[in-house]
């Protein structure tokens, strides 16, 4: 057993390090996960100028992907959908509808010229060998720019997930540029889609977003959804709205989508009901606001690492920096090599030196006679005359000694020379070389690529605020049911599903709960109304009760402040019964009392305005000990006007 769980804990363990590392997550060096790694590697291998066969691209991708030909090809459409790195033909589906792409075959692609300025250079990627060992791949390439905050990306791996969301080009350069600076610029993300976005809990990238559809509400009898919040199509927002229609949380009259390449659904609203009245609800109730939680997990030197947007474009401005250096250093040493080839070229021939090998009759001498006879001109050579120089140089052929151009060559190598000066100049100020390279990405390519979201602040929509309500709650007294789906009885008001209401028995007791669609209460409930926490504590509770013991009667006033959802409590003691309830805060209590010998006084008034509020949990005031032979609530307009007359 133990041998089999060591062989079940490193097999696992090595699933999880793979879909962490090479399926999942994409690597912080070029924001890239390893099949559109592998897609972009096909293209450059392809490039050509021309558009090539999608189903083309796929198959040759297979050479590095083991993982399926669907897999390959769902991954270059979504990466065509950036913008950024493929040019697309044909049907690559809309972003704005949902629909799908054509097949592999009908669709075609190659690179745009962004990818080939910031990604490819062979001569500093690293490759290794591919999955099958016929093949070489690069590990990242050295991308130039913070391409895992333009493209955004999501995966989930073992134990781990990451959700980047998409930013803006040029902003990201202009970030990119102030961390060269030394300065901080905070980054938020936009959105192809456009719509709204509130960022207060962004967190820098490992926070959360608000979004919301962009309404024109201009018409009052009709919303158009111009732009969509981030994740969603015009097919899953209409969904979500006959959704909530179906399930009474909205009242609309139709629907209809006019999205094509810009996104525009009508929503007309029935007889009675305006446009002010539906936004709220459209929000609360739909998709055409939700909220996206963000975690910017990326491979970092082969580890997954949780980073921020800061944190990121810090990164790339150390990388810029390092892959320009290299770039400059590894053209100065390619400048210096064909200056020294093309130095060697011009002694070889202006000096005739190729006429000392004439009466040599061995490799070796001939070899030993080019090296001595460059020994004259050597303080004009800085690097040393190799054998290969030599070689090089006997290849030669004699119609180009013949044909040789003094003046062209020495244009040459005073153009090798101009360019060397200024590689040594962009090496001692590299800061600024690299500041001057983001600007002219940005003059190139930033005019496609404008903010599509609008950045601003609001707040989440309160569902049982934004509720209509538009249900019927109905009590029948002689069943004791209530809820909006009773069919008999007295409708007392309109709910939402989203209430919550107070209802008071007639033995005493009290609780609040969700509106019900049918529920037994009570066959003598005493009081029921919206329980909303900002005006339960104005309405003051009158309460008529008396002891079961004693007989005597007691005036109680309270207000109901605080509840646990459907937990019921207890207005009069265990030991008292409920006379009469009111919630009217002006009148009085009338009393009756039973005739008794040598009591004059059979009647009393008791004016409740009188008595204090108290907790709902303290006890009432004593009124009389008395028999009380009928008892009734006088309001203060009834008796103005009895003492009126």
């Amino acid at each position: 057993m133990a041998y089999v769980k060591n062989v079940f804990d490193i097999n696992f363990l090595e699933y999880a390090s793979y879909v962490i590392k090479d399926r999942a997550i994409p690597d912080i060096a070029d924001g890239l996960k390893p099949v559109q790694r592998r897609i972009l590697h096909s293209l450059f291998e392809m490039d050509d100028g021309k558009f090539h066969k999608v189903a083309n691209v796929v198959g040759h991708c297979m050479k590095y992907h083991p993982h399926g030909d669907m897999s390959i090809y769902s991954a270059l459409v979504v990466l065509a959908e950036k913008n950024f790195f493929i040019d697309k033909q044909g049907n690559f589906g809309n972003i704005f509808t949902g629909d799908s792409a054509s097949a592999a075959r009908y669709i075609e692609c190659r690179l745009l010229p962004l990818a080939k300025e910031v990604l490819l250079n062979p001569d500093i990627t690293v490759y290794e060998d591919s999955y099958d060992g016929r093949n070489r791949e690069p590990v990242a390439y050295p991308a130039k720019i913070p391409v895992v905050l333009l493209l955004g990306t999501e995966g989930i791996a073992v134990g781990m997930s990451t959700k980047i969301l998409p930013h803006n080009f040029n902003e990201v350069l202009d970030a990119l540029s102030d961390a060269l600076n030394g300065k901080k610029r905070l980054l938020y993300p936009d959105f192809p889609t456009g719509g709204i976005l509130d960022v207060s809990g962004y967190d820098d990238g490992n926070g959360k977003v608000l979004v919301r559809a962009k309404l024109d509400t201009k018409d009052p009898k009709r919303v158009v959804i111009r732009e969509l919040p981030f994740g969603q199509t015009s097919e899953s927002i209409i969904a979500s709205i006959e959704a909530a229609v179906r399930k009474n949380k909205l009242k609309v009259a139709s629907i209809s989508d006019f999205t094509t390449d810009k996104v525009e659904i009508e929503i007309k609203l029935p007889r009675g009901i305006m446009t002010e009245d539906v936004v709220d609800a459209l929000y609360a109730f739909t998709d055409c606001e939700t909220s996206i939680s963000v975690n910017l997990l990326v491979i970092k030197d082969k580890k997954p690492v949780q980073m921020t947007v800061t944190e990121v474009i810090n990164y790339y401005a150390l990388q810029l920096v390092d892959v320009l250096t290299r770039e400059l250093k590894l053209e100065e040493k390619n400048l210096k090599a064909r200056l020294h080839a093309k130095t060697l070229e011009q002694i070889f021939i202006e000096e005739r030196i190729y006429k000392k090998i004439e009466q040599m009759k061995t490799s070796e001498s001939v070899i030993k006679a080019v090296i001595t006879g460059f020994e004259p001109f050597l303080h004009l050579i800085k690097n040393e005359v190799t054998e290969e120089d030599v070689e090089r140089l006997l290849k030669i052929p004699i119609r180009r000694i013949s044909l040789y151009d003094i003046n062209r060559a020495k244009k040459e190598m005073e153009e090798i020379l101009a360019r060397l000066k200024e590689i040594k100049y962009h090496l001692a100020h590299i800061k600024e070389y690299a500041l001057s390279f983001i600007s002219g990405v940005k003059a190139k390519y930033g005019a496609a690529f404008n903010r599509n979201t609008q950045i601003t602040s609001f707040q989440k929509v309160d569902m049982r605020e934004a509720a209509i309500r538009s249900l019927k709650l109905r009590y029948d007294k002689d069943t004791g049911y209530l809820g909006y789906e009773v069919a008999s009885g007295t409708a007392l008001f309109d709910v939402s599903i989203y209430d919550r209401v107070l209802i008071i028995k007639k033995n005493g007791t009290y609780l609040v709960m969700n509106v019900p669609d049918r529920v037994f209460i009570d066959k003598g409930m005493l009081h029921c109304a919206i329980a909303e926490k900002e005006q339960m504590p104005d309405t003051v509770f009158t309460i008529l009760y008396k002891t079961t013991d004693n007989k005597a009667f007691y005036i109680k006033r309270c207000r109901i402040e605080k509840y646990i959802l459907d937990k019921a409590y207890d207005l009069v003691p265990d030991n008292a019964k409920l006379i009469y309830l009111t919630t009217r805060e002006e009148g009085s209590i009338n009393l009756v009392y039973a005739p008794k010998a040598r009591v004059k006084i059979l009647e009393e008034s008791f004016d409740i305005s009188s008595y204090l509020i108290k907790g709902v949990k303290a006890g009432g005031v004593r009124l009389t000990t008395r028999e009380v032979k009928s008892c009734k609530f006088v309001s203060s307009k009834k008796k103005t006007q009895k003492n009126g007359k």
